[in-house]
């Protein structure tokens, strides 16, 4: 029999080398959104949370496999930072903050960040990284979970790693930020990992046994 494929949906090569690293042992064959002919479609985020965003993109993903010729499930990550003092901002919009694409977001989102916080003392400063991971095959939802990790921003950005706000995410029982961590430390601590725990758990029931 053969095994199940999952079609790993993210063009955020921080997000999907994430990925890659935590599907490594899941009991379903992986392959990359390079492995379309055409690549993933664009969709617009309208959700109004990770969870709907995260569905919307693992549904057009499932379309696009089945488009491209093969019976793939989609597994789509939708993830954010929110910060206590900005009222979970910026949230669903964590990508988009400061307006800012290409090359440059990352640092712009950062810095925009950094601007609203001024001033915060660092018991004020409390945030938290989320993820939701969406796996669906055409027209359904197969599952969705969630992770989380607890954390705080700091005023000047440490570290060279990661992506996105990781320089700012200082994780306390580590006593680095997310971007001074070794990728394998990051990953196995880190909001994606929680929710692929929860997921790994959660295929047990969807895929066949003796597919693994």
């Amino acid at each position: 029999m053969n095994r199940q494929g999952i079609l790993l949906a993210s063009g955020n090569p921080g997000k999907l080398a994430e990925l890659r690293r935590l599907s490594g042992d899941l009991p379903v064959d992986i392959r990359g959104p390079e492995s379309l002919e055409n690549g993933l479609p664009h969709v617009e985020e309208t959700g109004s949370s990770f969870l709907e965003n995260a569905v919307i993109k693992a549904l057009s993903a499932a379309d696009a496999a089945v488009a491209d010729g093969g019976d793939d499930w989609a597994l789509a990550d939708d993830s954010g930072l929110a910060v206590d003092f900005l009222d979970g901002a910026p949230g669903i919009r964590s990508a988009r903050f400061a307006g800012t694409q290409g090359e440059e977001r990352d640092l712009a989102n950062n810095t925009l960040l950094l601007e609203k916080l001024k001033g915060v003392p660092p018991e004020g400063r409390r945030a938290s990284f989320w993820c939701v991971l969406a796996l669906a095959r055409p027209g359904q939802v197969l599952l969705a979970v969630e992770g989380s990790v607890e954390g705080r921003i700091l005023d000047a950005p440490r570290g060279k790693g990661g992506f996105g706000y990781d320089p700012l995410f200082f994780h306390e029982p580590s006593d680095r930020t997310f971007a001074e961590l070794e990728p394998e430390e990051k990953v196995s601590i880190s909001h994606r990992s929680m929710a692929m725990t929860r997921l790994k758990t959660a295929l047990e029931s969807l895929v066949p046994q003796g597919t693994a």
